[in-house]
């Protein structure tokens, strides 16, 4: 099973062109994967190609475009991006090597000898012998190399040495924070001079290894998230089939009335023409019975007069002559009497009202159809809590208040320090070796800001006993410094090395780091800007962004004091804004009653977002764009999708 499960993936990671694994695989828009030699040599066996100065794809012949295409052909396939996630596939596959398939020992064969490897060296990625472990072991250079025992049904990994494109004998060891580039030694050198943050990889690997399972736990989250909502709406899919047959038969069912009504209405006409002929054909038959009556009354005054003429007798002649003057054989007059109160049908006819049919029938409505849709414009956007914090620490003498929150990466752990008003402390959370850490760092009074002045320092504003504190993060806290400054400052934001903005009742003030006044910031175009500037950070621009809880508003203003926009909305979106905090594409999150509100950099409103489990007061959006949202004694991890 193994075996084929191993073929699956071989064959997954193998090029349509070439039929080999991929060799520098890159991936076309269409989301096809070849490698980057066999799409420069494709492109050269289609000369449409560089006519329409784009990329065919030999699988689905879809175009990918050229980013430059004034460069040689040759060099187009070297534009695409790599794919990352195949290389990365492909680099697994070649890492997990069987002790079963080890070869010789890789000294010895050197010399000549056939000797069976004992164990492997994943630094210099060579199979020893006992004889040659013991001289690696011993040797200075290599005394402290990672070695495995190839004597067991062991994995061991093989480390891939990743060769630089432009200098093949050299090995990627650097990465350049400048330019965001892995390098050689000789890159480095010749293009990296004046960089001015140059550091090992291996120097990184605490931090990286950090973020890599974070960054694995949010998609483990996003994945079962995903994974609920498939099945809720497989769950959907199963009802509307159900709720489709109800409809269907109700539908069949109305119908039916329907017709049953017509077939009804037609039978009430059935019967009244029957009833009609009926008591038409009665009418007439009474009057074949008179006409009978009358008739046989007729031929009876014929053989009378006929006896009369034959008997040639005077007094029978004038006896018949006197029957039909007296008119006693009439029975017209009778008939008549009898019959003139009684309404005679004469004709029966059907006169189908068509017109009128067809305009009901068009009119008709059995029902309708009430289809009901998901509200897009007032549907929030949807949050995933990656983790809750429960600030609570022994020794809290009441039940932790937190006012505003940051979060530092120190030696690789990332270190969430937030302010506790109603305990008078500073405290850090963290995770060390798999373990849940904290630390607290009492103070004279109750902190409320807090800003980040260095990677592994940050300023704490302490309004009631006119304090600026400056706290190292190692990541358990360590007082450095107190500044005592002239105003009870509440928030604060770093502009540079050398000052800081902090906010207070009526204005908020350029500091120096001694806590001495610059300027300050109190009104513009003779107006008075802010009442309680609570919070505030810096944009990506220098521009301070100040949340003030009183005029419910967030100004954007330079450094100079000048105002750059002010977002103060009334209505439903009035704001009673807390913390403010900026995100790596320059959006702008203002923490409200339960919910926090994006706008743009330039101030435009965007959307709401719902925070669920505490009432947001600081906000802190690292560069992985995860929220930390703080308030009363949590914090919230969060990620919206």
């Amino acid at each position: 099973m193994a075996t084929s499960r191993a073929e699956k993936v071989t064959e997954f990671l193998t090029c349509v062109i070439c039929q080999e694994l991929y060799t520098d695989p890159c991936t076309l828009r269409c989301d096809h994967t070849f490698c980057r030699k066999c799409v420069t040599k494709y492109i050269q066996t289609r000369p449409d190609a560089a006519q329409s100065k784009t990329i065919p794809c030999a699988f689905c012949r879809q175009d990918t475009k050229v980013p430059h295409p004034r460069r040689p052909v040759e060099e187009w396939a070297g534009q695409i991006k790599p794919s990352i996630i195949i290389q990365g596939l492909i680099d697994t596959q070649a890492d997990v090597v069987k002790t079963g398939s080890a070869s010789c020992c890789s000294v010895c064969e050197k010399l000549g000898e056939t000797i069976p490897g004992a164990s492997w060296c994943s630094e210099c990625q060579v199979s020893l012998c006992e004889r040659c472990v013991k001289m690696h072991v011993a040797n200075p250079a290599s005394h402290d190399h990672e070695i495995c025992d190839l004597s067991g049904e062991v994995k061991v990994k093989r480390r891939r040495k990743v060769v630089c494109r432009e200098h093949k004998d050299e090995v990627i060891k650097l990465v350049c924070k400048d330019c965001h580039k892995a390098v050689c030694q000789t890159c480095c050198v010749v293009y990296h001079r004046k960089c001015e943050s140059v550091v090992t990889i291996q120097s990184m690997l605490p931090n990286l290894k950090y973020h890599l399972r974070k960054h694995a736990k949010q998609l483990s989250k996003k994945i079962h998230r995903k994974e609920t909502i498939v099945k809720n709406t497989d769950e959907k899919i199963s009802g509307i089939a159900k709720n489709k047959i109800a409809v269907e038969n109700h539908i069949k069912s109305d119908v039916e009335r329907a017709i049953a009504n017509i077939k009804q209405k037609g039978k009430q006409l059935m019967n009244e023409v029957r009833d009609m002929t009926d008591k038409q054909t009665k009418q007439l038959k009474a009057d074949v019975k008179l006409e009978e009556i009358e008739m046989q009354m007729y031929r009876q005054h014929c053989e009378f007069i006929d006896q009369g003429l034959e008997s040639d007798c005077e007094m029978d002649l004038y006896g018949a002559y006197q029957a039909w003057e007296s008119g006693s054989v009439e029975l017209g007059d009778v008939r008549d009497t009898d019959t003139a109160d009684t309404r005679r049908i004469d004709e029966i006819r059907f006169t189908p009202d068509t017109d009128n049919v067809q305009h009901i029938l068009d009119d008709l409505q059995l029902g309708k159809i009430d289809v009901t849709y998901q509200d897009q414009g007032t549907c929030l956007p949807s949050q995933v809590r990656v983790d809750v914090i429960d600030g609570r620490m022994a020794g809290d003498k009441g039940e932790p208040v937190f006012r505003d929150v940051t979060v530092l990466v120190v030696d690789g752990i990332q270190t969430v320090v937030v302010t506790d008003f109603n305990n008078k402390c500073v405290k850090s959370f963290y995770t060390r070796n798999n373990l849940t850490c904290h630390s607290k760092l009492p103070l004279d009074g109750s902190p409320h800001g807090v800003t980040r002045l260095k990677e592994n320092q940050v300023m704490v504003a302490v309004p009631d006993s006119s304090q600026i504190v400056t706290v190292e993060v190692t990541p358990d806290l360590v007082l450095l410094s107190i500044i005592t400054t002239s105003k009870r400052y509440v928030s604060l934001a770093v502009l540079s090395p050398s000052s800081l903005a902090a906010g207070t009742f009526y204005c908020f003030d350029i500091l120096d780091m001694a806590g001495h006044v610059l300027r300050s910031v109190t009104t513009h175009n003779n107006e008075t800007l802010f009442a309680y500037p609570a919070y505030m950070c810096v944009n990506n621009k220098g521009n301070i962004l100040v949340s003030d809880l009183e005029t419910r508003s967030v100004t954007c203003v330079t450094s100079e004091g000048d105002v750059v926009w002010r977002y103060a909305p009334t209505g439903d979106r009035a704001l009673i804004p807390y913390g403010i905090t900026t995100t790596p594409t320059g959006d702008i999150l203002v923490a409200g009653t339960s919910e926090v509100t994006r706008l743009t950099e330039t101030g435009d409103y965007v959307t709401d977002h719902q925070v669920s489990g505490c009432d947001p007061w600081g906000l802190y959006v690292d560069r992985h764009d995860t929220l930390y949202v703080c308030g009363g004694r949590r914090i919230q991890e969060v990620n919206f999708m």
